[in-house]
């Protein structure tokens, strides 16, 4: 560079009065390789003066060994046109509005059958409820024909089909820990909306075999609003549209099928709609029953017919036992009412139990009988017992009644042979007065003579009938038998009728 003013001289060293920079003197090469340097400098430091101005910082270049997934959800500068149009369509009208129905397929999968209530006569089940139709204004551009999934947040913006559960007490939508609700929209409008539904239902149950019964069960699934003219309900794939779980299990029931029916409901007031049905029966386990009800009802009435075995004298162990007896059926039957609903028919168990209330019942009148012909029959023989003491004191003969052999007491004839080995019952014992003792066997005479001659006219019909009041110990031998002969029979025609 050349000072201002002056000019540099031809030879000899630059002066600095003279020169900055010699560049006369430089060679060619070197001269150009300081002004591609200068020219560098002065591009750079424009670059600076412009960042700083605009306030963007410049970011590290990334290496090719890694590469970032475009973020089509990144909100870029200005408006962005939305893939789904929402907000340019009306979508609290339903799909091509005014045109044919809107077809809507539906199906269920089961998750869980939570309780079968008999007194509420309801159910409560826990599934899966999928809906599918096609909506136009949901269409949107897609070059590899993906399918979008929102969640619940979606369908509050959307129209859905407004099915309801009918005769439903109670139902919710499980939002732990977010609504379960999930909406999968295709490139062509398709639409697959899916919630996770708990819904307790009405059941109607005929308990008239209780607890030999099966139950079948419905729920139902209908529009509210849309009859049929505006949307057509249907099972998307007919039964194969119910999937239920293999470890679905009651303790009570066991679940034999399931199976999917639909037709049309009527309304009077708002027309026809497309009705759902979703079946399934269930067949009660009897088991616990039989331990529980059957088996202890069985036990107290074989319990009953024990007395029949004890002396009819033992007054204290029959009337206890047969009390016991009574009051235990009677717990029975209350215990089985408390936990059914309070039904205006009779029902299986019913008549099981309050038969076996009967024969029980039986058990205990059949001592009272037995006691009560006792006393008649004591009664008898005390007024036989004082007409032979008033014979003895009129009569100058001694009483022969005391000898040895009972065959000394047929006497002149009066009484025949059997009478007389009838006495083998009486002991010669030493504990009663001799004259008791013996106007114990005069009485039995008497009374067996009495029996025999009325046998002999004929005057009485149903002669076995009237062996059996006059001894006692006949009737409790009978019982014996009849008591569970019929029983056995009842047993027999109840498994076989109800089974």
């Amino acid at each position: 560079m050349v000072k201002p003013g002056g000019s540099c001289p031809a030879e000899g060293p630059c002066s600095a009065d003279c020169c900055i920079i010699d560049i006369c003197r430089m060679p060619y090469f070197m001269r150009l390789v300081l002004f591609s340097f200068c020219l560098m400098a002065l591009v750079e430091s424009r670059k600076s003066r412009r960042k700083r101005w605009t306030g963007q910082l410049e970011m590290p270049k990334q290496s090719h060994l890694y590469k970032k997934n475009l973020d089509v959800t990144k909100i870029r500068p200005g408006k962005p046109r939305p893939l789904l149009r929402v907000d340019d369509h009306d979508f609290t009208m339903r799909p091509a509005f005014g045109g044919p129905a809107i077809p809507v397929g539906v199906d269920v999968q089961v998750e869980s059958l939570d309780s079968i209530s008999e007194v509420d006569m309801d159910f409560t089940m826990t599934l899966y409820l999928r809906h599918y139709w096609r909506d136009e204004r949901l269409a949107f551009p897609s070059t590899s024909n993906k399918s979008m999934t929102f969640d619940g947040r979606l369908v509050k913006k959307i129209w859905v089909p407004d099915v309801f559960f009918v005769h439903s007490k109670r139902s919710f939508t499980h939002d732990t820990t977010t609504d379960n609700i999930m909406l999968r929209v295709f490139p062509d409008g398709h639409v697959l909306y899916s919630m996770r539904i708990t819904v307790t239902a009405m059941c109607n149950m005929d308990f008239s075999h209780f607890p030999l019964d099966s139950q079948t069960c419905s729920l139902e699934l209908e529009s509210y609003a849309y009859t049929d003219e505006d949307l057509m309900l249907y099972w998307k794939n007919g039964d194969e549209s119910l999937k239920t779980d293999d470890k679905i299990s009651l303790s009570q029931f066991l679940i034999q099928k399931f199976h999917t029916t639909s037709r049309l409901a009527f309304y009077s007031s708002t027309g026809w709609y497309n009705r759902l049905y979703i079946n399934f029966t269930l067949h009660r386990h009897i088991f616990f029953f039989l331990l529980q009800t059957y088996f202890p009802a069985t036990l107290m009435v074989m319990l009953s017919w024990v007395s029949f075995w004890i002396d009819h004298r033992a007054v204290p162990a029959r009337v206890s036992l047969g009390i016991m007896t009574v009051l235990t059926m009677s717990t029975i039957i209350t215990g089985v009412n408390a936990s059914m609903p309070r039904v205006s028919y009779i029902r299986a168990v019913d008549i099981y139990l309050w038969v076996s209330f009967v024969f029980v019942f039986l058990s205990v009148l059949e001592y009272a009988a037995v006691n009560y012909l006792t006393t008649l029959q004591e009664q008898k023989e005390r007024k036989f017992r004082e007409k032979v003491r008033s014979l003895h004191s009129f009569s100058p003969f001694p009483c022969m009644c005391g000898m040895l052999h009972s065959r000394t007491m047929m006497l002149d004839g009066s009484y025949s042979e059997s009478e007389a080995n009838s006495l083998a019952g009486y002991p010669r014992s030493h504990i009663l007065p001799e004259e008791e003792r013996q106007d114990k066997i005069v009485v039995h005479l008497a009374l067996n003579s009495e029996l025999t001659s009325s046998r002999k006219r004929g005057l009485l019909k149903g002669q076995m009938g009237l062996y059996i009041f006059q001894n006692t110990h006949a009737i409790d031998k009978y019982s014996r038998l009849i008591f569970p002969a019929f029983y056995i029979f009842f047993n027999l025609i109840y498994w076989s009728v109800f089974s």
